[in-house]
């Protein structure tokens, strides 16, 4: 199946990207000519990684019947420091909040999503180290 994304330029260094009929607007950093119209194209790809496993995983949890818990993602990356610029390590924090959460079942759902489920971890596992890490009420659980 394939996945078709129109990109526009819009002028000055603006381009309405159109994904599934939604618009997203993309702008280069001030510095480079943009006028902070819209996102940057490279965290982007940290938010379609978080969103892509953030859609396993309450999917995931769904299913194990884990109810009453907040859940959110915080996704850092460090770039190198040489053209092409790229991110070289990217650490996804999934963070989990609420009474008597099921430690073993949130760790399995988290699991299942970046080491199977998830396409966006998947490709960009073979450009950068993405690192993983799960905390419940602001504990880090280890792995």
């Amino acid at each position: 199946m394939a996945t078709k994304v129109v990109t526009k330029w819009t002028g000055d260094m603006v381009f309405d990207a159109e994904v599934n009929g939604h618009h997203i607007l993309m702008d280069a950093d001030e510095q480079w000519g943009g006028q902070d119209k819209g996102a940057r194209p490279k965290p982007l790809l940290l938010a379609a990684l978080s969103g892509c496993s953030g859609l396993d995983i309450v999917s995931v949890l769904a299913k194990m019947h884990v109810t009453g818990y907040t859940f959110e993602m915080e996704t850092e990356a460090e770039s190198t420091s040489e053209h092409p610029i790229t991110y070289h390590t990217i650490t996804i924090k999934f963070m989990f909040s609420g009474d008597e959460l099921p430690q073993d079942k949130i760790v399995k759902a988290v699991m299942l999503s970046t080491e199977r489920y998830c396409g966006v971890n998947s490709m960009l596992k073979k450009a950068a180290n993405v690192i993983v890490k799960i905390y419940i009420n602001n504990t880090e659980v280890q792995l």
